[in-house]
């Protein structure tokens, strides 16, 4: 079975703020605006749905409104996808070329070859895990993980320290490859105070 990684570039305190919000405006933008989305969601979702699961749209609803949650952690999955919705609107989404689709463990392959670089500050396998902002139910799936400004400019200076000692490791060509994906998300987010990347990974 194969993954895949979904990356954005945002604005992380906007994007936070969003939870809980209570923004009944984007709400009526989304379920007017992205209606055929939701239903496709909905008919995807649908088994999970009869048992008791939120639809994308109230799941939608809870995130915006904080809550309330489904007690039922087998549902927490959709409220990460409807926070997944919400960073699409709001973000840029950045090449995934190299992580869509991925088997196996891929990031962590990933991760050593940045490391290879010296490159620790931030880690393509944050995005496997459950770091959902806002008190929103953890899940398994989708992952998401957030790298902020500074610690995606940090992992760019140890970048070109690497270059400047001219001690590069020689790595697969697949990883070189998905190394540069990384360094062009950091280069992004560089140009912009504030900003950072959130990743899901389903």
């Amino acid at each position: 079975m194969s993954s895949s990684l979904s990356v954005y570039l945002l604005d992380l305190t906007a994007t936070h703020a969003l939870v809980g919000s209570r923004d009944d405006a984007l709400l009526e933008v989304i379920r007017e605006k992205f209606a055929d989305d939701l239903a496709r969601d909905d008919d995807w979702f649908d088994s999970a749905i009869e048992r008791g699961a939120p639809t994308a749209y109230e799941a939608l609803r809870a995130v915006v409104y904080g809550g309330p949650f489904s007690e039922d952690g087998e549902h927490a999955f959709q409220y990460a996808y409807a926070y997944k919705r919400l960073c699409s609107l709001t973000g840029s989404f950045l090449d995934n070329s190299s992580f869509s689709p991925y088997r196996g463990d891929w990031l962590s392959v990933v991760d050593e070859g940045l490391k290879a670089l010296n490159v620790t500050a931030v880690s393509v396998e944050d995005f496997d895990f459950s770091d959902l902002p806002g008190g929103l139910p953890s899940t398994y799936t989708p992952g998401c993980g957030e790298w902020t400004y500074e610690s995606c400019v940090k992992a760019l200076e140890q970048f070109e320290e690497t270059k400047r000692q001219g001690h590069a490791p020689p790595l697969e060509p697949e990883v070189v490859e998905a190394v540069m994906d990384v360094l062009g998300w950091l280069r992004q987010v560089e140009a912009r105070p504030g900003y950072g990347i959130v990743g899901f990974r389903s």
